[in-house]
């Protein structure tokens, strides 16, 4: 029997670039669970990215299903259109984020996962928390350094 696994990600940033922050809530059965993590530069999209990142990696077994709702049509839809599957046959040739992809993708397989996109800031409970985290994360003091964002900028 495979565990069924509600994800809501989202991700910020102030500026961008500029500090940034991601916010997941992972739904399952009557468990919840609240992560977040800010850092000092980095870009909306790639914290939208970490966001379902982290979500996937907090889980405890493999062969889940797992829906995950964004409101990031970068995230969506490089994978609902496919589009990450050939950026990968291109070694991610002009694509940003590589690093993030290729993490994304190791954890994607482990799993049985489906994406919706939902509407930012459309009173969905679930991605409204999600904002919050991601924003309240950004604004944490003494933030780390993205240094996935950092070493793409010295390229």
């Amino acid at each position: 029997m495979s565990h069924k696994i509600t994800i809501y990600t989202d991700g910020a940033s102030r500026g961008n670039p500029g500090p940034g922050g991601y916010g997941v809530v992972l739904l399952s059965g009557k468990h919840r669970k609240e992560l977040s993590q800010g850092y000092k530069c980095t870009t909306n999209n790639r914290m939208e990215l970490l966001a379902v990142i982290v979500g996937l990696e907090a889980l405890r077994a493999d062969n889940c299903d797992v829906t995950i709702y964004t409101d990031s049509k970068y995230v969506a839809d490089a994978v609902n259109k496919g589009w990450v599957f050939s950026w990968v046959k291109k070694h991610f040739k002009g694509k940003k984020n590589p690093d993030l992809w290729m993490r994304f993708l190791n954890v994607y397989k482990k799993h049985n996962v489906k994406f919706v996109w939902v509407k930012g800031h459309a009173n969905i409970p679930g991605n409204e928390r999600c904002d919050q985290l991601a924003v309240e994360a950004s604004q944490m003091p003494g933030l780390p350094e993205d240094k996935g964002y950092t070493e793409q900028q010295q390229i």
